[in-house]
Order: structure tokens, then C-alpha cells, then sequence
């Protein structure tokens, strides 16, 4: 069911909603569906809709019938409401046999404007859901054993520079010098989308792996202007695909901002099924599904503060919080919410030739995610 609402003045579109129809048909949640549409609707002050469910009746006319009783309820006026099925449609509001028959009214897409516009568009059209979640789901073959060595990779490398503060009994905390470069890194990375380029195995393995601290995450949030939407979305669809099992969460709720930002809330919300499968506590996931969910406009979209502001926070936090050394001499694990500290680059080689021994406890000998392995 897909429910379209309409601004009061020129009938421009507002806000539209999809929604899966209950199969078996059930009126509970068919109830649902639609107390869910006329909240929604009514967050957002609009008074009229249109909604066109797609299949057949008995799945179709529960939610249509419930929809047309609640949304009176809401002061919501329903123009039309249609069902849809083998290049027929049928009216529920109309009951003139005349203009739609109880046959249904047979219809033609091929000449029409909006079919042609899409067909000669940029933007490829997608025949469902599964094929949208498609565009954002892990790299296999080839790719994906890529991005597994890369990963080792890098996380060789984090492990390293945790040992070699640990030896050197320096101050600094380890996850404050992996911030330092992670955040260098991803904004470069940043700019390199904008410019049209795309990222290496090597690149992307880093940049998933330090976006796991929030300060680096963070700092890429604080960066996503609206004005680069397009490519901030192909850059989060390339690290998401990419990102090896536990680096998921990050990079995919940023997907979702952008892909929200930018008006697509399907496309934000298969983003959000990748992040939370991953890790169904992920707070900034949670955040942006009650959002999305909510009908929250893209205006809302708002970036939380400047890169500026949130380098001050998390000094700020750090400042408060210690060295980031939870006083037994060994460092806490490096990517969870609190302190954080400042290093040199040349402890990390994106296209070094290490092989991960040092780091490879997340993955078994068939470069599959160890049961083990530790999530945030």
C-alpha cells in the first residue's frame, strides 16, 4: 500500500509512505497500517492523501477499508484510493459504473509521461523491495575476499599501535591516536567522493574500521552537506557493501542519514535493516529508524554539529574522563563511546603488506567471521 500525501494549495506531494500488505490478511494489522499512515499524516499537518494498493482484493481491501474509517478520525480527506492488480485498477470511493466499471479499468504505462521520464532518466527504477536492498548488500566473490585481507589488515595495523603504546608507557591513549588519523582519513576520503573518485579495498578496510569510534563517526556525520548528497550516498553505499561483518553499523546508519537527507526513506531504511542486523543496539541506527519511521520530513535532517564542535566534545570528554588507561596499565578496547587521543600516520600503511596475524582473531582460517569475534 502506498499512501500519498498532498499539500492543501497546488496538491504538490508531501510525503509518501509504503507499506507491506498483511499476508495472511489480518484486520489487526491492517488497523495498524493505517493509524500508522493518519499519525503520520497528521505529524505533519496534511490534510489530504491518495493511496493505491498493489495485489489482489483480499489482501488490498482490509487496509483500504480500515484506511478510509480512521482517516476522517484524523481530519484527513482521502481524494482517492485505488487497488492495483494485472493492469487493472478499481476505485474504492468511486461507485460509478460508468467511469470504473467492476471489471476494473484496464490502463497502459508505456506512453505515459512519468514511465517515459523514468525510463530515460539517471535514476534506474527498482521492481521491489528486495531488489533495493540489493543495492546495498555485502560484496561476495572476489570482492569480498578483498576486503577480508583488508580488513586483517587493518586491524593488524590497530593492534600494533596498541602495542606500541602499551611498551612505550606513553600518556596518550591508543584510541585517541587511532581517532586522530581515522578522522584524517575519512574526511579525505570525503573529498574524494565529491571528486568523483572511489576507494580501494585497502582504503575502505580502514575506513570501516575506525569509523567504529564514534569520535571518528561522528566527525564524518558533521560533514555530510546536503549539497553533496549524491556523493556522500555512493560513497556510504561503497563502504557498506564493503564493510566486513562487526564494521557494518557506522557506515550503513550513515547511508541512512544521507539517503534521508536526501528524501529516499526506503533506501534509508534497508540502510538500517544492514546496520542492526549487525548490531541491534546501535544507537545511532535506533536514533535514525525512529525517524525514518516516524515520517520525520528531510528538513529534519540536520547535521548534529560542525566538525569543530564535535572535536570540542569529545576533547572535552576526553579532558574529563583521564588518559583513556583504565588505571590496570592495559588500554581499553579501542572503539567504544568514551575517552579517546593523537598519533603519527606512519604507523599506518593502507597498502602495506602485513597479514593481519597480529589482528586476525576476528576472523577463522576460511576468512569467516569467527564466533568469537567482539562487536560494539
Amino acid at each position: 500500500m502506498v499512501v500519498v500525501g498532498a499539500g492543501s494549495r497546488h496538491a504538490e506531494v508531501k510525503l509518501t509512505l509504503r507499506y507491506n500488505l498483511p499476508d495472511p490478511p489480518d484486520p489487526v494489522m491492517a488497523a495498524h497500517v493505517a493509524r500508522h499512515a493518519v499519525a503520520v499524516l497528521g505529524a505533519q499537518r496534511i490534510k489530504r492523501a491518495a493511496a493505491v494498493g498493489y495485489g489482489p482484493g483480499d489482501l488490498v481491501t482490509p487496509v483500504a477499508d480500515a484506511l478510509q474509517a480512521l482517516a476522517p478520525q484524523g481530519g484527513i480527506t482521502v481524494t482517492e484510493l485505488l487497488r492495483v492488480e494485472n493492469e487493472r485498477y478499481w476505485s474504492y470511493i468511486c461507485a460509478d459504473t460508468r467511469c470504473c466499471p467492476p471489471e476494473g479499468t484496464p490502463f497502459d504505462l508505456t506512453d505515459h509521461p512519468v514511465a517515459q521520464a523514468l525510463a530515460t532518466g539517471a535514476s534506474r527504477v527498482l521492481s521491489s523491495r528486495a531488489e533495493l536492498a540489493a543495492t546495498v548488500a555485502p560484496v561476495d566473490g572476489e570482492a569480498g575476499s578483498a576486503m577480508r585481507r583488508a580488513t586483517r589488515q587493518a586491524e593488524a595495523q590497530v593492534a600494533r599501535l596498541i602495542a606500541k603504546v602499551a611498551r612505550s608507557g606513553a600518556k596518550a591513549s591508543a584510541r585517541r591516536l587511532i581517532a586522530t588519523v581515522g578522522v584524517d582519513t575519512v574526511s579525505q576520503v570525503i573529498h574524494r567522493y565529491r571528486a568523483g573518485e572511489t576507494a580501494s579495498p585497502e582504503v575502505a578496510a580502514w575506513v570501516s574500521v575506525v569509523l567504529r569510534d564514534m569520535r571518528v563517526r561522528d566527525d564524518a556525520w558533521s560533514r555530510m552537506l546536503p549539497e553533496h548528497a549524491q556523493a556522500h550516498l555512493r560513497l556510504w553505499t561503497d563502504i557498506t557493501r564493503m564493510a566486513r561483518p562487526g564494521y557494518v553499523p557506522a557506515p550503513a546508519s550513515l547511508l541512512a542519514f544521507v539517503a534521508w537527507q536526501a528524501g529516499n526513506g526506503a533506501l534509508a531504511n534497508v540502510a538500517l535493516d544492514r546496520a542492526l542486523a549487525d548490531d541491534p543496539g546501535y544507537s545511532m541506527a535506533m536514533l535514525l529508524r525512529q525517524a525514518v519511521e516516524s515520517g520525520a520530513p528531510p528538513s529534519l535532517a540536520r547535521l548534529p554539529m560542525t566538525p569543530e564542535q564535535v572535536a570540542a566534545s569529545y576533547d572535552e570528554m576526553e579532558a574529563a574522563d583521564g588518559d583513556g588507561c583504565d588505571g590496570d596499565g592495559d588500554y581499553d578496547e579501542y572503539a567504544d563511546d568514551s575517552d579517546r587521543d593523537d598519533f603519527d600516520d606512519d604507523d599506518f600503511d593502507f597498502d602495506g603488506d602485513g597479514d593481519g596475524d597480529e589482528a586476525g582473531d576476528r576472523y577463522d582460517e576460511d576468512d569467516q567471521v569467527a564466533a568469537g569475534g567482539e562487536d560494539d
